[in-house]
């Protein structure tokens, strides 16, 4: 790979200093398309009992000022029972329908969509994906598409607004070290900051296009995600392979946030979103950087497993605090074992046993996560030393509580970690929500 051609939209030559930042971040606006430029688009919605929703996403895609020929809607469904695929069937016949016995989760459903598109009558160059749980306005695609046709870029994300316009939900994504994402915006007002087009790290898989051959190229969603932060490393992923993603500010969309998953039970997401930017970290870092990484990543998510695990008394376990040693024989020694037998299991909660279990998809796999990372590594094209000013605010700290604030401020004293990110915070505030 070292000796091929930097790939189209790609620019990975020596990274700017510190102080170039915002100026390295910032893209020029993409003259708009004619109509004989656009490109032939599938865009892939994803259904799981979102019946709901549907109408108004197909009504505004239907409603697209785009040629009706040139593009088509895939929606991939992901075995609901609630009456979608009749649904669709009924009232948007236009729509390709995709249909699953059962959840293949996000990262697989879109990649199935993305494929059926491939050897689908169109024969898109592009491909989007559209949450379910959107509208959209009636330039979105137009605009959405015009970075990657440029050749500026070979992904773009959308101005994401929630669902009545009052608030930004994303305006591009960045995340802090050790993996975990945040959209840059959210819950913000409109301003003028977001309406500039720029590079960033990932585009939400929420409302993104990509160039249909690159997206397959880079190796797509990754499956073992599931879903959650799978468009964090595609996007990471793209970057180290060479290409760029942009930021169109002029593709509005407007989302119900989280009107899926706030019907998953709790400790089943939270496995997705503790493990998932593990997983991230440990692909796509370089050796060296994840040499670094890696031992506070797994140090502050132990630390979290342990706050969310709701242990109570921990004095408990601790020899210094036994008074004595019994002695006693007959009755009461067979009453204290039979206590301390039945009383010898903790209570844990479900959330904190969820980032254990995390913790050992990564751990408990090892040979498999590096072979997974062996082939991300060998196709770089991109120093980790220009990605790293994409995170925005790696420095950001996910947890209040002063031992978990303590501890990652350590660990980026002790292994380095805040000379590696220094001049690079380019996000002023912690995210919000």
């Amino acid at each position: 790979m070292a000796d091929e051609k930097p790939a189209a939209g790609s620019n990975p030559g020596a990274p700017p200093e510190p102080g170039d930042i915002a100026r390295w971040l910032s893209v020029d606006l993409c003259e708009p398309l004619a109509d004989s430029e656009l490109p032939r688009v599938s865009i892939v919605v994803l259904n799981w009992n979102g019946r709901q929703h549907l109408g108004p996403c197909f009504d505004t895609l239907r409603a697209l000022d785009y040629p009706a020929d040139r593009f088509e809607v895939i929606l991939v469904d992901n075995g609901s029972d609630d009456g979608s695929q009749a649904y669709v069937r009924e009232r948007y016949a236009w729509v390709r329908l995709i249909e699953n016995p059962n959840n293949r989760g996000f990262s697989a459903g879109c990649n199935q969509g993305a494929l059926e598109g491939l050897k689908g009558p169109l024969g898109p160059s592009q491909v989007v994906f559209l949450n379910n749980d959107m509208h959209v306005e009636r330039g979105f695609l137009r605009a959405l598409v015009a970075p990657i046709v440029r050749g500026v870029a070979i992904a773009a994300t959308a101005k994401m607004y929630s669902w009545d316009g009052s608030v930004l939900n994303s305006a591009g994504g960045g995340m802090n070290f050790y993996g975990l994402g945040l959209q840059r915006g959210y819950l913000a007002a409109p301003a003028p900051e977001y309406d500039r087009p720029r590079k960033t790290l990932f585009a939400c898989g929420g409302a993104m296009a990509m160039d249909i051959h690159a997206f397959f190229a880079v190796g797509g969603f990754d499956e073992e995600f599931f879903a959650y932060y799978e468009d964090v490393d595609l996007g990471w992923r793209t970057w180290v392979q060479g290409y760029e993603i942009h930021y169109e500010p002029r593709a509005v969309c407007y989302h119900h946030h989280s009107s899926t998953s706030r019907r998953v039970p709790v400790e089943r997401l939270r496995l997705l979103q503790v493990r998932n930017p593990l997983l991230a970290c440990f692909k796509n870092y370089d050796d060296t950087n994840l040499r670094r990484i890696l031992p506070a990543m797994l140090g502050l998510a132990t630390r979290r497993a342990f706050l969310c695990a709701g242990i109570g008394d921990i004095d408990s376990y601790r020899i210094e605090n036994l008074a004595t040693l019994t002695a006693e024989r007959g009755p009461k020694r067979l009453w204290d074992r039979l206590r301390r037998k039945v009383s010898g299991r903790a209570d844990v909660a479900r959330v904190g046993m969820a980032d254990l279990v995390g913790l050992q998809d990564l751990l408990g796999r090892w040979d498999h996560w590096m072979a997974r990372r062996k082939t991300v590594q060998q196709a770089r094209r991109r120093p980790d030393a220009e990605i790293l000013q994409l995170f925005l605010r790696p420095l950001w700290c996910i947890e209040q509580e002063l031992g978990y604030k303590e501890l990652q401020r350590g660990f980026e004293d002790f292994f380095g970690i805040s000379d590696l990110f220094e001049g690079l915070t380019t996000l002023q505030e912690d995210p919000r929500g």
